[in-house]
């Protein structure tokens, strides 16, 4: 009983030693990590810049890499702290039918190149995620964004790699587990989002115009203090143009067009049919508000199970 005592005591001290080494090493190589500040900023400064010029953003990478990926993406379409607007990036693992189709008709190393190709234009940013800067299918989607003529930054462990080597801009952590790399890549992504928004309120991402479709929305707001255009809320300005969306306000009132508000608005497209009858969607719409319902005076209609 004693002999297993001891040997239960010394099981609880080896499991204790190995997560104080843990986090040692993570300690250690967080040391290091803090010289990357510079670079995290200067990323979400030219991120801000970016994408509030519409650009957008494709992330990748495998396993874990991918969950930080994703991580990304979310804290940016979303948001991170505070409020702000929401701002185009896509995890392209995510996709999981195109990913997997891709893998099947054209090899594993294709999966992130051919989604590149398909979303991405000049201008974009691919960040790849890799602990080891050695993954074939990141190398080929670095390789397909630079012939599209965007910009490839990399998250990778120990320099030097071969992700390193073949993107245009690389934060390499220099620890030896991978580990230890993926839970810094985490620590560089909520920088790089903090870094983002300060951007954003510095007024870096000004250009963005996504919930508008407003290519200056200065000059939108000018207009409607001028009268002669759409006010700041989307309702018609003083001369009976449309909201800065081109469309009426959302209280429903018709623009100079005659098109009627967001809120009753028949069709797909928010027009009416030649015949004056509401759109495809339109009809759908209200059919399926009146389903259930029977015509006033009319006796209720029989429910499934009851004679």
């Amino acid at each position: 009983m004693k002999s297993r005592t001891k040997a239960v005591t010394d099981t609880a001290h080896g499991n204790t030693a190995t997560a104080t080494t843990h986090c040692d090493d993570l300690a250690k190589a967080l040391e290091a990590f803090r010289d990357h500040g510079p670079l995290i900023e200067r990323w979400g400064t030219e991120l801000a810049r970016r994408l509030g010029a519409g650009a957008r953003l494709l992330v990748a990478g495998n396993g874990g890499s991918a969950a930080q990926a994703q991580h990304l993406t979310a804290e940016l379409v979303g948001r991170y702290r505070d409020d702000r607007p929401p701002f185009s990036a896509v995890a392209l693992h995510a996709d999981t039918s195109s990913t997997t189709a891709i893998a099947n008709d054209y090899g594993v190393q294709e999966v992130f190149a051919r989604q590149t190709a398909a979303h991405g234009r000049p201008g974009d940013v691919l960040l790849l995620l890799s602990t080891s800067g050695a993954s074939a299918n990141l190398l080929a989607a670095a390789d397909r964004a630079h012939r599209l003529g965007m910009t490839v930054w990399a998250l990778t462990g120990r320099a030097p790699n071969p992700l390193q080597l073949g993107a245009d801009d690389a934060l390499c952590v220099d620890a030896p587990l991978g580990a230890t790399v993926q839970e810094l890549h985490l620590v560089a992504v909520h920088m790089l989002c903090e870094a983002f928004d300060q951007a954003v309120d510095r007024g870096e991402a000004d250009h963005w115009t996504a919930d508008t479709g407003a290519d200056d929305r200065a000059d939108a707001d000018a207009d409607a203090d001028t009268g002669d255009g759409p006010g700041s809320g989307g309702g018609p300005g003083a001369g009976g143009r449309p909201g800065v969306d081109g469309r009426p306000s959302a209280g429903g009132g018709p623009g100079a067009d005659g098109r009627p508000g967001v809120d009753g608005r028949p069709g797909a497209d928010g027009r009416p049919g030649a015949d004056g009858k509401p759109g495809v969607v339109g009809r759908l719409v209200g059919r399926a508000r009146t389903v259930g319902r029977a015509a006033p005076g009319a006796p209720a209609a029989p429910r499934k199970g009851h004679t």
